[in-house]
Protein backbone atom coordinates (compact mmCIF):
# COMPACT_ATOMS: atom_id res chain seq x y z
CA UNK A 1 0.00 0.00 0.00
CA UNK A 2 0.98 3.59 -0.73
CA UNK A 3 2.79 5.30 2.37
CA UNK A 4 0.18 8.16 1.82
CA UNK A 5 -3.04 5.87 1.90
CA UNK A 6 -1.86 4.06 4.54
CA UNK A 7 -0.99 6.86 6.82
CA UNK A 8 -4.52 8.53 5.96
CA UNK A 9 -6.30 5.74 6.80
CA UNK A 10 -4.44 5.10 9.89
CA UNK A 11 -4.93 8.86 11.14
CA UNK A 12 -8.92 8.45 10.14
CA UNK A 13 -9.28 5.50 12.67
CA UNK A 14 -6.92 7.48 15.13
CA UNK A 15 -8.92 10.56 15.28
CA UNK A 16 -11.94 8.69 15.19
CA UNK A 17 -10.57 7.04 18.45
CA UNK A 18 -9.31 10.04 20.16
CA UNK A 19 -12.80 11.48 19.39
CA UNK A 20 -14.46 9.02 20.93
CA UNK A 21 -12.21 8.58 24.15
CA UNK A 22 -12.69 12.31 24.08
CA UNK A 23 -16.01 11.87 24.66
CA UNK A 24 -16.18 9.78 28.24
CA UNK A 25 -16.23 10.99 31.11
CA UNK A 26 -16.12 13.97 30.68
CA UNK A 27 -18.90 17.21 30.98
CA UNK A 28 -21.99 15.58 33.19
CA UNK A 29 -19.51 14.71 35.84
CA UNK A 30 -17.87 18.16 36.36
CA UNK A 31 -19.99 18.80 39.88
CA UNK A 32 -19.64 15.16 41.39
CA UNK A 33 -17.70 14.56 44.46
CA UNK A 34 -15.67 12.25 43.05
CA UNK A 35 -14.56 14.54 39.46
CA UNK A 36 -10.76 13.74 40.71
CA UNK A 37 -10.94 10.08 39.79
CA UNK A 38 -12.50 11.17 36.15
CA UNK A 39 -9.77 13.70 35.75
CA UNK A 40 -7.58 10.89 36.95
CA UNK A 41 -8.86 8.45 34.37
CA UNK A 42 -8.49 10.75 31.33
CA UNK A 43 -5.38 11.91 31.97
CA UNK A 44 -3.93 8.70 30.98
CA UNK A 45 -6.71 7.77 28.78
CA UNK A 46 -5.96 11.00 26.41
CA UNK A 47 -2.12 11.38 26.97
CA UNK A 48 -1.56 9.99 23.54
CA UNK A 49 0.18 7.02 21.97
CA UNK A 50 0.04 4.48 18.84
CA UNK A 51 -3.71 3.55 19.20
CA UNK A 52 -2.50 0.36 17.92
CA UNK A 53 -5.23 -1.58 19.46
CA UNK A 54 -7.97 0.36 18.44
CA UNK A 55 -6.99 0.79 14.75
CA UNK A 56 -6.10 -2.93 14.27
CA UNK A 57 -9.86 -3.41 15.63
CA UNK A 58 -11.43 -0.90 13.22
CA UNK A 59 -9.09 -2.47 10.26
CA UNK A 60 -10.28 -6.15 10.76
CA UNK A 61 -13.93 -5.04 11.37
CA UNK A 62 -13.73 -3.30 7.82
CA UNK A 63 -11.54 -5.75 6.09
CA UNK A 64 -14.09 -7.93 7.25
CA UNK A 65 -17.54 -6.27 5.53
CA UNK A 66 -18.73 -4.36 8.03
CA UNK A 67 -21.11 -1.23 6.66
CA UNK A 68 -19.24 1.11 8.83
CA UNK A 69 -16.08 0.95 10.52
CA UNK A 70 -17.41 3.36 12.90
CA UNK A 71 -19.89 1.03 14.08
CA UNK A 72 -16.75 -0.64 16.16
CA UNK A 73 -15.50 2.13 17.67
CA UNK A 74 -17.27 1.30 20.87
CA UNK A 75 -15.16 -2.26 20.97
CA UNK A 76 -11.91 -0.52 19.56
CA UNK A 77 -12.31 2.11 22.13
CA UNK A 78 -12.87 -0.81 25.05
CA UNK A 79 -9.97 -2.18 24.54
CA UNK A 80 -7.97 0.74 24.65
CA UNK A 81 -9.76 1.66 27.94
CA UNK A 82 -8.40 -2.10 29.37
CA UNK A 83 -5.31 -1.24 27.73
CA UNK A 84 -4.73 2.54 29.70
CA UNK A 85 -5.60 0.83 32.96
CA UNK A 86 -3.20 -1.54 32.77
CA UNK A 87 -0.61 1.00 31.77
CA UNK A 88 -1.28 3.05 34.84
CA UNK A 89 -1.23 -0.07 37.13
CA UNK A 90 2.18 -1.15 35.78
CA UNK A 91 3.80 2.39 35.98
CA UNK A 92 2.73 2.24 40.26
CA UNK A 93 5.58 1.75 42.45
CA UNK A 94 4.40 -1.56 43.78
CA UNK A 95 5.48 -2.90 40.22
CA UNK A 96 7.34 -1.40 37.79
CA UNK A 97 7.06 2.40 39.35
CA UNK A 98 7.91 4.24 36.24
CA UNK A 99 8.15 8.48 36.67
CA UNK A 100 7.45 9.25 32.99
CA UNK A 101 5.10 7.32 30.11
CA UNK A 102 4.36 8.61 26.48
CA UNK A 103 6.70 11.30 27.35
CA UNK A 104 4.49 12.31 30.61
CA UNK A 105 4.35 12.00 34.22
CA UNK A 106 2.68 8.84 35.20
CA UNK A 107 -0.85 8.98 36.67
CA UNK A 108 0.45 8.57 40.39
CA UNK A 109 3.15 10.79 39.72
CA UNK A 110 0.36 13.24 39.13
CA UNK A 111 -2.70 12.59 41.39
CA UNK A 112 -1.16 10.01 43.72
CA UNK A 113 -1.37 6.08 44.04
CA UNK A 114 -4.38 5.66 45.70
CA UNK A 115 -6.47 7.79 43.03
CA UNK A 116 -4.33 6.04 40.27
CA UNK A 117 -5.14 2.72 41.42
CA UNK A 118 -8.84 3.32 41.59
CA UNK A 119 -8.51 5.41 37.92
CA UNK A 120 -7.29 1.99 36.76
CA UNK A 121 -9.74 -0.01 38.16
CA UNK A 122 -12.73 2.42 36.87
CA UNK A 123 -11.72 2.42 33.53
CA UNK A 124 -11.44 -1.61 33.66
CA UNK A 125 -14.68 -2.08 34.46
CA UNK A 126 -16.05 1.05 32.21
CA UNK A 127 -14.67 -1.38 29.53
CA UNK A 128 -17.31 -3.59 29.52
CA UNK A 129 -19.99 -1.03 29.81
CA UNK A 130 -18.76 0.33 26.41
CA UNK A 131 -19.40 -2.97 24.59
CA UNK A 132 -22.07 -3.75 26.48
CA UNK A 133 -24.35 -0.07 25.24
CA UNK A 134 -22.40 -0.33 21.69
CA UNK A 135 -25.54 0.99 19.52
CA UNK A 136 -26.18 -1.35 15.90
CA UNK A 137 -23.83 -3.90 17.20
CA UNK A 138 -26.18 -7.60 18.14
CA UNK A 139 -25.98 -9.36 21.17
CA UNK A 140 -23.68 -11.61 20.29
CA UNK A 141 -21.40 -9.58 18.82
CA UNK A 142 -20.95 -8.89 22.24
CA UNK A 143 -20.75 -11.35 24.24
CA UNK A 144 -18.06 -12.77 21.96
CA UNK A 145 -16.41 -9.05 22.39
CA UNK A 146 -16.65 -9.88 26.11
CA UNK A 147 -15.43 -13.04 26.15
CA UNK A 148 -12.73 -11.97 24.03
CA UNK A 149 -11.75 -9.41 26.27
CA UNK A 150 -11.81 -10.81 29.52
CA UNK A 151 -9.64 -13.63 28.49
CA UNK A 152 -7.02 -11.87 27.02
CA UNK A 153 -7.17 -9.03 29.83
CA UNK A 154 -7.60 -11.94 32.53
CA UNK A 155 -6.42 -13.90 35.01
CA UNK A 156 -4.74 -16.47 32.14
CA UNK A 157 -4.08 -13.55 29.66
CA UNK A 158 -2.29 -9.80 30.93
CA UNK A 159 -2.69 -10.15 34.55
CA UNK A 160 -0.90 -13.51 34.16
CA UNK A 161 2.22 -12.26 32.12
CA UNK A 162 2.22 -9.04 34.98
CA UNK A 163 2.67 -11.36 37.52
CA UNK A 164 5.71 -13.44 35.29
CA UNK A 165 7.03 -10.17 34.72
CA UNK A 166 6.97 -8.96 38.53
CA UNK A 167 8.71 -12.45 39.19
CA UNK A 168 10.95 -12.34 36.39
CA UNK A 169 10.32 -15.56 35.55
CA UNK A 170 11.26 -15.10 31.63
CA UNK A 171 14.57 -16.27 32.21
CA UNK A 172 15.21 -18.29 29.15
CA UNK A 173 13.50 -17.78 25.16
CA UNK A 174 10.55 -20.20 25.99
CA UNK A 175 9.87 -18.65 29.15
CA UNK A 176 10.41 -15.12 28.01
CA UNK A 177 7.81 -15.66 25.18
CA UNK A 178 5.36 -16.93 27.08
CA UNK A 179 5.28 -14.44 29.25
CA UNK A 180 5.81 -11.50 26.21
CA UNK A 181 2.36 -13.52 24.94
CA UNK A 182 0.42 -13.07 28.12
CA UNK A 183 1.29 -9.58 28.51
CA UNK A 184 1.29 -8.01 25.19
CA UNK A 185 0.20 -10.69 22.53
CA UNK A 186 -3.01 -11.81 24.18
CA UNK A 187 -3.98 -7.97 23.57
CA UNK A 188 -2.89 -7.31 20.14
CA UNK A 189 -4.36 -10.68 19.14
CA UNK A 190 -7.78 -9.52 21.28
CA UNK A 191 -8.15 -6.30 18.81
CA UNK A 192 -8.39 -8.54 15.75
CA UNK A 193 -11.12 -10.64 17.79
CA UNK A 194 -12.69 -7.49 18.36
CA UNK A 195 -12.76 -6.58 14.65
CA UNK A 196 -13.86 -9.88 14.08
CA UNK A 197 -17.08 -9.65 16.17
CA UNK A 198 -17.79 -6.72 15.20
CA UNK A 199 -18.42 -7.58 11.89
CA UNK A 200 -19.15 -11.12 12.22
CA UNK A 201 -16.26 -12.35 10.57
CA UNK A 202 -15.58 -15.51 8.37
CA UNK A 203 -13.79 -18.24 10.26
CA UNK A 204 -11.23 -17.68 7.60
CA UNK A 205 -10.90 -14.08 8.19
CA UNK A 206 -10.88 -14.81 11.99
CA UNK A 207 -7.81 -17.47 11.80
CA UNK A 208 -5.85 -15.05 9.73
CA UNK A 209 -6.21 -11.86 11.24
CA UNK A 210 -5.73 -13.72 14.86
CA UNK A 211 -2.60 -15.11 14.05
CA UNK A 212 -1.23 -12.28 12.16
CA UNK A 213 -2.00 -9.99 14.95
CA UNK A 214 -0.05 -12.80 17.71
CA UNK A 215 2.82 -12.59 15.32
CA UNK A 216 2.71 -8.90 15.15
CA UNK A 217 2.65 -8.80 19.17
CA UNK A 218 5.32 -10.45 19.68
CA UNK A 219 7.72 -8.67 17.43
CA UNK A 220 6.30 -5.69 18.89
CA UNK A 221 7.69 -6.45 21.90
CA UNK A 222 10.84 -7.32 20.60
CA UNK A 223 11.00 -4.34 19.35
CA UNK A 224 10.38 -2.39 22.39
CA UNK A 225 13.22 -4.37 24.08
CA UNK A 226 15.55 -3.35 21.58
CA UNK A 227 14.58 0.39 22.30
CA UNK A 228 15.04 0.34 25.93
CA UNK A 229 18.18 -0.50 25.35
CA UNK A 230 19.21 1.43 21.86
CA UNK A 231 16.21 4.29 21.79
CA UNK A 232 15.84 7.79 22.22
CA UNK A 233 14.11 9.12 25.60
CA UNK A 234 12.64 11.78 24.35
CA UNK A 235 11.45 10.28 21.20
CA UNK A 236 10.68 6.39 23.23
CA UNK A 237 8.33 8.25 25.63
CA UNK A 238 9.61 6.31 28.48
CA UNK A 239 13.40 5.88 30.58
CA UNK A 240 15.43 4.09 28.36
CA UNK A 241 17.54 1.05 30.51
CA UNK A 242 14.48 0.66 32.83
CA UNK A 243 14.43 -3.07 32.30
CA UNK A 244 17.64 -3.54 32.76
CA UNK A 245 18.25 -1.01 36.15
CA UNK A 246 15.02 -3.41 37.31
CA UNK A 247 16.95 -6.63 36.83
CA UNK A 248 15.00 -8.05 34.19
CA UNK A 249 15.61 -10.75 31.48
CA UNK A 250 14.58 -8.85 27.64
CA UNK A 251 15.07 -10.23 24.41
CA UNK A 252 17.84 -8.41 23.84
CA UNK A 253 19.99 -10.22 26.79
CA UNK A 254 18.61 -13.57 25.15
CA UNK A 255 19.12 -12.47 21.57
CA UNK A 256 21.25 -9.60 21.12
CA UNK A 257 20.45 -6.33 19.89
CA UNK A 258 21.28 -8.02 16.04
CA UNK A 259 19.47 -11.07 17.42
CA UNK A 260 16.43 -8.89 18.21
CA UNK A 261 16.25 -7.14 14.54
CA UNK A 262 16.36 -10.09 12.71
CA UNK A 263 13.45 -12.16 14.61
CA UNK A 264 11.72 -9.08 14.32
CA UNK A 265 11.85 -9.15 10.62
CA UNK A 266 11.31 -12.77 10.95
CA UNK A 267 7.97 -12.27 12.60
CA UNK A 268 6.98 -9.83 10.36
CA UNK A 269 7.57 -12.03 7.59
CA UNK A 270 5.30 -14.87 9.03
CA UNK A 271 2.20 -12.75 10.64
CA UNK A 272 2.20 -10.88 6.92
CA UNK A 273 2.14 -14.55 5.29
CA UNK A 274 -0.74 -15.61 6.74
CA UNK A 275 -3.06 -12.86 5.70
CA UNK A 276 -1.80 -14.21 2.04
CA UNK A 277 -5.66 -16.05 1.51
CA UNK A 278 -7.66 -13.14 2.37
CA UNK A 279 -8.41 -10.12 0.46
CA UNK A 280 -8.31 -6.43 1.19
CA UNK A 281 -4.36 -6.94 3.55
CA UNK A 282 -2.48 -4.19 2.41
CA UNK A 283 -3.35 -2.09 4.92
CA UNK A 284 -2.16 -4.71 7.94
CA UNK A 285 0.47 -5.79 5.60
CA UNK A 286 2.16 -1.69 5.57
CA UNK A 287 1.21 -1.68 9.32
CA UNK A 288 3.60 -4.79 10.36
CA UNK A 289 6.70 -3.36 8.20
CA UNK A 290 5.83 0.46 9.66
CA UNK A 291 6.22 -1.23 13.54
CA UNK A 292 8.95 -3.08 12.26
CA UNK A 293 10.74 0.04 11.79
CA UNK A 294 9.28 2.16 14.44
CA UNK A 295 11.69 4.20 16.93
CA UNK A 296 8.71 4.74 20.05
Amino acid sequence: MDDKLFWERYEAYREATEIYLNGLFAGAFNDVPWQKLYESMRYSLLSGGKRLRPVLTLEVARLSGIKNWHTALPFACALELVHTYSLIHDDLPCMDNDDLRRGKPTNHVVYGETMATLAGDALQAEAYGLIANAPKLGVRAKVNAVASLSWASGANGMVAGQVLDLTDYGRDRQTLTMLCDKKTCFMIKCAAELGCAASNASREVCIATQTYASLLGLAFQIRDDLLDVVGDEATFGKPIGSDQDEGKTTFVDLLGADGCEREVQRLTDQAIDALRDIGEADFLITLARQLMERNK
